[in-house]
């Protein structure tokens, strides 16, 4: 055979295992990638030797990863859970397509590390970095991995808004401080909702856009730098969360915290901060307040893209299509990444064995809005050290109810009978919310959702179920029978609707036997939820990790007092008439509670038709006493400062 005729062979075997090899390649990349088996490529800054020489031959870093992978769990199971922190990183890196990585490296410092910190803020920060990993590195090389979507959403529901760690209590309470600071406290009205995560959507991407569109942009940053020249090269403007968080706490004391005047806040922050002098300066001027609106947004916009790995975009079509999230609670950002993980996740899963994934994912996105409806509607002082206000948002009711259809017809054939599952959660939220409506003093409103739910899977059905044909009355009794020991949420809705109730039926009508009632009521919830010996466990912390989920009689009367006369839903006369006759009953909670609503109830009066005949001032004036009692919060603070003070010098006394 001669040497052209070799040639010739060779060149067609080549081409025809080409062709081949061309053709099995495309399946199984795509194999490759359901099972997150891509590895990289680029060697690992300070790995081990064996890793470095591994990577730079490539064959062997599926071994390496193996070795490494059986090592994390050989680890995890003897409780090294510290020790597991340096591989499960090495693996990250090295497989990074690779999502039960991610999840099990957050898990570990979200769950292990953090519960074995000694302190709240100790496990906090754990917790944090574990959600962080995950959401702004595990997400970016895995941006359409369902599980991964799943388990970041379980954790805001779980972990943040749960009630099973020490330290519940501190996560909530952080957790809503950060995004108090970082997006600013929400509109109430949900069409202004609407609007205002919208302009943070359409906000410019850059600073070039963001001059274009606002010309005085850079002249406005040229000017905050200039002011803080003095004080560094550091402090700057940037698009960062500290910039946003400075601007929260000026923000936050100037208008909103009554704690921030006990503490002392301002003080301290003008004489710490020079930023805070700067927007004394700047953001306070009326000749600028159309750049620095674009400047503000633009900064949200670049923070949430980079530093949180959420899209400002989404958040608009949620709250668009959903209801009024509300991004300080937990269970709005589980909501986010469970219905991102739907939407971009989902169409990936094309395995019948996996469908349960799809099927758990979907529940968390039903369970964080039950939550939302439940205590979704936030009211929160920055500054005060007790957990933030939260209240029942009935808006989300009918949202639940159509997502109920679009997951019940979803799943229907799903095997396992995974549709019926969700008729159990509409039939025991659509009954919460029934008790809610009815301690509330909405009666027409509860019957008119007992007589959907008996329409739904009552007589309705076939053969008919009389189980909700029963007197409204008769039904919320039912419920709650034996349960405060059992849902924890219970007893806090029960008496806050209650109370919700008093001031609208009793001081609103002038019904003083009503409002007695009622707070009577209240108060046997509040000594029984707090007595009940299933409840009165305390944390190494200090705190009654589920007894403190209802304040006292006199704080709860405060923040609800303040919810209803902030709600939105209310209208302004019946508002009028609550302030008005209150203190034949509460002669100090206007006092109390003045300067927390005055602010978001000047913003709804400023939209009213009422405002145009008369002023604030007029409709809800300034309690008696007011002055008298600023005073006194005055002396609390000085004495509190005192004590602080003793107290500080004894420890050094101590020490030494």
């Amino acid at each position: 055979m001669n040497a052209r005729l070799i040639q010739l062979v060779a060149a067609v075997v080549m081409v025809v295992c080409g062709t081949v090899c061309g053709r099995l390649l495309p399946p199984i990349l795509e194999q490759t990638e359901k099972s997150g088996l891509r590895y990289t490529d680029v060697s690992v800054e300070g790995a081990p030797p064996f890793v470095a020489l591994g990577t730079a031959i490539g064959a062997l870093r599926g071994l390496i990863v193996d070795y490494l992978w059986i090592k994390v769990h050989i680890m995890k199971e003897r409780g090294l859970f510290y020790e597991v922190m340096a591989d499960a990183e090495l693996i990250t890196k090295l497989q990074p397509r690779f999502a039960a990585v991610w999840a099990f490296h957050g898990h570990n410092m979200a769950y292990n590390i953090s519960v074995a910190s000694p302190t709240e803020e100790d496990r906090w920060n754990w917790v944090n970095a574990g959600i962080r990993l995950v959401r702004n590195e595990g997400l970016r090389h895995n941006p359409n991995d369902l599980v991964l979507h799943k388990e970041l959403a379980f954790w805001f529901a779980h972990k943040i808004e749960g009630y099973s760690d020490d330290a519940h209590l501190f996560y909530k309470r952080q957790f809503c401080r950060e995004w108090h600071f970082v997006l600013g406290e929400p509109p109430l009205e949900q069409d202004e909702r609407e609007a205002w995560i919208k302009a943070i959507a359409d906000a410019p991407s850059s600073l070039e856009q963001a001059e274009r569109r606002t010309p005085g942009v850079r002249a406005l940053i040229e000017r905050l730098d200039n002011s803080l020249t003095p004080f560094g090269e550091s402090q700057r403007y940037a698009p960062t969360r500290d910039f946003l968080s400075v601007y929260g706490l000026w923000t936050a004391v100037r208008r909103q915290s009554a704690a921030a005047k006990v503490l002392g806040v301002e003080r301290t922050m003008r004489a710490e901060s020079p930023f805070f002098t700067a927007f004394d300066e700047i953001a306070s001027d009326p000749e600028v307040q159309d750049a620095w609106a674009t400047l503000m947004n633009f900064t949200r916009k670049r923070v949430l893209m980079d530093e949180y790995n959420m899209s400002p975009q989404l958040m608009y079509e949620y709250t668009r299509d959903l209801g009024p999230i509300d991004w300080r609670h937990g269970q709005a950002h589980a909501l986010y990444w469970s219905r991102r993980g739907s939407q971009y996740g989902e169409p990936r899963v094309m395995n019948d064995d996996d469908i349960y994934k799809v099927i758990n994912n979907d529940r968390l996105q039903v369970q964080a809005m039950q939550d939302l409806a439940r205590y979704g509607r936030i009211t929160f002082d920055p500054f005060s050290t007790e957990l933030p206000s939260r209240f029942a948002e009935p808006r989300w009711i009918e949202t639940i109810d159509q997502m109920f259809l679009e997951l019940y017809d979803k799943h229907y054939d799903t095997r396992g009978a995974g549709g019926e599952t969700f008729i159990a959660f509409l039939e025991n939220f659509m009954s919460s919310a029934i008790r809610e409506a009815f301690r509330s003093g909405e009666h027409q409103r509860a019957q008119a959702l007992l007589d959907r739910l008996d329409e739904k899977f009552g007589r309705g059905m076939t053969p008919p179920n009389p189980k909700y044909s029963v007197p409204l009355d008769v039904f919320v009794m039912d419920q709650v029978k034996g349960e405060y020991t059992f849902q924890p949420h219970l007893a806090p809705s029960e008496a806050v609707a209650s109370l919700r109730y008093a001031f609208r039926e009793g001081i609103g009508r002038d019904r003083p036997e009503v409002y007695k009632e009622a707070v009577e009521f209240v108060d046997q919830v509040i000594a029984y939820f707090k007595g009940n010996e299933y409840n009165n466990y305390v944390t190494r912390f200090g705190s009654a990790r589920m007894a403190d989920l209802l304040a006292d009689l006199e704080t709860t009367r405060q923040r609800t007092f303040i919810q209803v006369m902030t709600d939105p839903t209310l209208g302004m006369g019946e508002k009028q008439l609550i302030w008005s006759n209150i203190d034949k009953q509460e002669p100090i909670l206007r006092v109390q509670t003045y300067d927390l609503l005055a602010p978001p109830l000047q913003q709804q009066f400023a939209r009213h038709e009422l405002s145009r005949e008369r002023t604030f001032e007029e409709v809800f004036p300034p309690p008696p006493g007011l002055a008298l009692y600023r005073e006194q919060l005055e002396q609390l603070r000085r004495e509190q400062e005192r004590q602080k003070q003793e107290q500080a010098e004894r420890d050094e006394f101590e020490q030494k």
